[in-house]
């Protein structure tokens, strides 16, 4: 048999286990050897068809069966794509054939099934599970710009109806084995794989004749076809849902609820053709090559490390000190807390840490109301938590956040206690956003043992932390950092020191530029609409008033007169009168202070303050939309790859995963530096030079893109 992939295993019963087991290999790929063997597998059930009593396929690898070979899908052209759709239709003829075998099929499933893996699983007429950490399944195509290509479409909406199946499609929704059990796409839950293939083999000798739900004799769709009034409103509003949540930006979505609807007026056969031509057309665009190369490549090069320090044994944290209970600090402490690890909240009093406690305890008590977190588990969290107004309680901490407002002297004041009173080898960082981590070791007596460790707000809802290499930082204490952000499940980057570092710095570009805009005399909706319509998840505008206008103009003078100090002046740039005018005359600070761009009503949502089109807006201006979109976009692109030019990145995955998972940089552009690369090198070159004749030199292309178009040298 092909490779040796399918090892056959046939008992006194007539039951053949099928164990999937690719040689030298971690896992099983849906590559092209498996498709040969699997052909070759199903081929030989058939032949022996009379002799066999039912099939259980299952893995001797720790995951079941991953999804397709990336690398074949990254590298299709308009011209393999043809070739590439009937090896789909291939595929997926091989599994329909194995679920009218006409004998009992079990998918066995030890460890992850997920993409092409369980559609294989959902092939067969029973899943059963092991219910142990880390297995999940399901269908997660569309966080790659793809969409389920081997029939996972076509049985999520057979198996569960067009209102379950779609959320679920479209969201690329990973279930854990009881919520897939609850869901109805696995069958039975097991506590090892031992008991799985004991029960596998009771239910095919008690179920001999069994088939597909859909191949039976009256089968309906669960929850009614297309004629169903229900599914008919369903289908009605589902196209507007899903612009609201993408813009059209994401193709995949769409492609998804076009197959899903299509193929459920049809057999199963045709069904499947119309999934695959909608696969064919994702395939070959920009959007899903962007997606792949840095949602899985690049995603998994930083998560195993490719930005961590060699040679540093791994470590992980026991006790973590944080400095400061307010927004970010309580925020933190919660995020240590639910990985298990002990944390002393400090704050100037202890009364003041227990308010930033409480505020951890209305958090998790939501959890517990969603069904999110067992009221016993939040207990245990809160418990980790120590409240305190004392520096002595930071004894024993082995890693030390500081978390206090962005004044200098404070940081300095409150680092400099805390390394007196941590372990002797504690790791001592810092949360700043903007004050440069070489600076700030000055604080300490062990500026190798101090690093910058960025978080984002919310901190239990943003994915992403930056780690910052200061001048002295030490490997040792970069690595610590990385493992710690790894410890409480968030993703790291790492990047070197520089005012800003690199997200605030490029963050700062988005939000000056939709003010700007403003300026000019366009409108404040327009500016919102086109940013989300580029996707952004949030217009710059809005974004400006959750981190507070008070804060932006702060930054502006700290780094004004930080620039003078250095015989340098800060571009000049229409926002900061802009800012100058909301913050300290109008006193409209941002969304913490009630009122800013926006207005904040006690009854009702927020809206734009009517005072900025008084103020600025000229009707007259004609406005293109798609250079708004631009600018937007372009602005921050360049920046990051200023901050290469720097030194401050030296990653294209930092700059991508960065940029998308830190600062809302839309996931469909693959991230700042993935877009160049989309847009095309000659032409992004092209379209700065455009934008800067018209906007100003912030757009003018650096040295290092026209270098890389130059040489057609992508980043």
């Amino acid at each position: 048999m092909s490779d040796g992939i399918f090892r056959w295993e046939q008992d006194g019963d007539g039951v053949v286990t099928l164990t999937m087991d690719a040689p030298g290999r971690s896992a099983n790929t849906l590559d092209t050897p498996f498709r040969e063997a699997f052909a070759e597998t199903v081929a030989r059930l058939e032949a022996e068809r009379d002799d066999i009593r039912g099939v259980i396929i299952t893995s001797a690898k720790k995951t079941f069966l991953a999804g397709a070979d990336l690398d074949e899908l990254l590298a299709v052209t308009d011209e393999h794509v043809a070739r590439l759709a009937a090896e789909v239709d291939q595929f997926k003829d091989l599994l329909r054939r194995l679920e009218t075998l006409g004998r009992p099929v079990v998918a066995a499933i030890n460890g992850a099934a997920l993409g092409g893996g369980f559609e294989l699983a959902l092939a067969c007429h029973r899943r059963i599970v092991v219910d142990a950490p880390g297995v999940q399944v399901g269908l997660p195509e569309v966080m790659l710009g793809l969409l389920p290509a081997g029939g996972g479409v076509t049985r999520y909406v057979r198996l569960l109806g067009l209102g379950a199946a779609l959320p679920l499609l479209g969201e690329g929704t990973r279930l854990k084995p009881q919520r897939a059990l609850e869901t109805g796409l696995v069958h039975e839950l097991a506590e090892n794989i031992e008991d799985v293939l004991d029960r596998a083999r009771e239910w095919i000798l008690a179920n001999p004749n069994a088939i597909q739900p859909w191949d039976a004799p009256g089968y309906t769709i669960p929850g009614g076809d297309l004629s169903n009034p229900f599914v008919q409103q369903l289908i009605i509003a589902a196209p507007a849902m899903l612009r609201k949540r993408t813009h059209r930006t994401l193709p995949a979505p769409e492609r998804i609820l076009s197959a899903a609807v299509e193929g459920a007026a049809v057999d199963i056969e045709t069904a499947q053709r119309i999934e695959t031509q909608y696969f064919a057309d994702l395939v070959t665009g920009q959007v899903a090559k962007n997606m792949i190369t840095t949602f899985w490549f690049q995603m998994n090069d930083v998560n195993a490390g490719r930005s961590r320090p060699e040679g540093v044994a791994p470590r992980r944290a026991k006790k973590v000190g944080v400095l400061g209970a307010g927004m970010m600090g309580h925020g933190i402490a919660q995020v240590t807390a639910r990985a298990g690890i002990e944390v002393v909240l400090k704050d100037v009093s202890a009364e003041v840490a227990e308010r930033g406690k409480q505020k951890i305890a209305a958090d998790l008590d939501k959890a517990v109301a969603r069904g999110r977190l067992t009221p016993d588990a939040r207990d245990e969290v809160l418990a980790r938590i120590t409240p305190t107004g004392d520096d002595a309680e930071l004894a024993g901490c082995d890693l030390v956040i500081e978390a206090v407002p962005e004044i200098r002297d404070l940081k300095y004041k409150v680092l400099a206690v805390a390394e007196e009173h941590a372990a002797e080898d504690a790791f001592v960082t810092s949360n700043t956003s903007t004050l440069p981590i070489t600076g700030l070791a000055g604080a300490v007596r062990r500026p190798e043992r101090f690093c910058g460790l960025h978080f984002f707000s919310p901190v239990p809802r943003m994915p992403l932390v930056e780690i910052i290499r200061g001048k002295e930082s030490g490997d040792e204490a970069l690595a610590a950092a990385f493992d710690y952000v790894r410890q409480i499940k968030k993703t790291p980057i790492v990047v070197n020191d520089g005012r800003g570092f690199f997200t605030s710095r490029v963050f700062r570009t988005y939000a000056l530029e939709g003010i700007a805009m403003v300026a000019e005399g366009v409108s404040p909706a327009l500016v919102e609409n086109q940013s989300r319509l580029a996707g952004c998840p949030v217009g710059p505008l809005a974004v400006s008033d959750e981190v507070s206008l008070t804060l932006m103009w702060d930054v502006y003078e700290q780094t004004r007169v930080d620039l003078e100090a250095e015989g340098q002046e800060l571009p000049p740039h229409s926002a900061y009168a802009v800012i100058d005018l909301m913050a300290n005359e109008l006193k409209r600070v941002g969304r913490a202070g009630g009122a800013g761009f926006y207005d904040y009503p006690a009854d009702g949502p927020k809206r734009i303050w009517p005072g900025l089109l008084e103020r600025f807006h000229r009707p007259e201006l004609d406005v293109d939309g798609q250079e708004l979109r631009d600018r937007l976009l372009f602005v921050q692109a360049l920046e990051t790859v200023r901050c290469v030019e720097d030194g401050i990145l030296t990653s294209t995955a930092d700059a991508n995963i960065g940029s998308i998972m830190g600062i809302g940089f839309p996931p469909w552009t693959g991230g700042a530096l993935q877009f160049l690369n989309g847009y095309g090198l000659d032409k992004a070159v092209a379209r700065a030079g455009e934008l800067a004749a018209r906007h100003g030199e912030r757009f003018e292309p650096p040295a290092l893109l026209r270098e890389h178009a130059a040489n057609a040298q992508p980043f």
